[in-house]
């Protein structure tokens, strides 16, 4: 009776991990899949990758993507791969949390370009250069870096042994010093509140711009309801930041519950923004919608034309 009983309990553990990454893994496939369709219109026309301002959506969507492999390749190692050499590991973790940074740097951006079209429209074309829109990428990459490479040399300051060792890829189980813990605290919080900044001050800027008699209300309401999009998409992105507190609040709850609240917590917080933070603001782009739409018909659709009197061939 209790060796049915444990066989029976192993296989229901072993049938629920599996469903587990097979859910992430899907996920995962199913949103890089609808996001690379994003990415394959815009290179496809010239008129999006000439624009500043679809430049930097893509940049959106691409950094979206690999954060999305990266995050749900931990995911399954997590389960299939405990025994991670810390150099690969450094690596993955250095990557994830550098597309993590990037998301609301790249939606800072995004408002400071609206701003400039419809508060310096005049200047806008001097100023959002296609040279200077790549330079910010490079600057936005620099920046979102920067808390991942301080989180390395804390790392080899205080546990440079460990660094040919092996063991489970976490930011939890490699980064656990006080001093990573209090650099994570301090960095998340001047992203967040100088991109928070940015979005205030351009939407303020503008709904005033938007109000002037002499100005082109229907593009300002345009840019306007543009960048609150853009803070609808920060706030979505900012869910990753609860998960490390959900996650202590549930770590004293046994081991299989921990599992089902970490499993839900990285689904909720971590991998579903990524499909909807860009896909709402790529939908909602009537350019990009034609485009897509006129794509999908060509594919589809093929109609032959020949001369009267041939048969039409099948």
């Amino acid at each position: 009776m209790n060796s049915t009983a444990l066989q029976y309990s192993a296989a229901e553990r072993y049938a629920e991990s599996f469903a587990k990454k097979f859910t992430i893994v899907f996920l995962g496939i199913v949103i890089n899949c609808i996001n690379g369709v994003f990415v394959f219109t815009f290179f496809k026309s010239s008129t999006f990758y000439n624009d500043p301002r679809y430049i930097l959506y893509i940049h959106l969507v691409i950094n979206d993507m690999l954060m999305v492999f990266i995050t749900v390749a931990l995911f399954v190692m997590a389960f299939a791969w405990q025994n991670v050499p810390v150099p690969f590991c450094i690596l993955l973790l250095i990557i994830g949390s550098a597309t993590h940074k990037n998301t609301p740097l790249t939606l800072a951006g995004m408002a400071i370009e609206r701003y400039i079209a419809i508060c310096k429209p005049l200047h806008h074309a001097q100023i959002c250069t296609l040279r200077r829109t790549y330079i910010l990428i490079s600057l936005i990459w620099g920046v979102g870096v920067m808390p991942a490479l301080a989180d390395l040399i804390v790392f080899l300051i205080f546990r440079s042994s460990s660094i040919l060792t092996s063991g489970f890829c976490s930011t939890a189980n490699l980064y656990n010093t006080p001093y990573h813990e209090l650099q994570s605290k301090v960095t998340s919080g001047l992203y967040t509140s100088a991109v928070w900044l940015i979005l205030v001050f351009t939407y303020f800027k503008v709904l005033v711009t938007a109000r002037r008699a002499n100005t082109d209300k229907s593009s300002a309401k345009k840019a306007q309801s543009t960048i609150l999009l853009h803070g609808i998409q920060l706030l979505i992105s900012m869910l990753s930041y609860i998960t490390p507190v959900i996650d202590r609040m549930y770590s004293d709850v046994t081991p299989v519950v921990l599992s089902k609240v970490l499993f839900f917590n990285y689904l909720l917080t971590n991998l579903l923004p990524r499909l909807l933070s860009p896909l709402i603001y790529g939908v909602r782009d009537q350019h990009f919608l034609k485009s897509i739409k006129g794509m999908i018909l060509c594919r589809f659709v093929s109609v032959k034309v020949e001369p009267k009197g041939n048969k039409l061939k099948k």
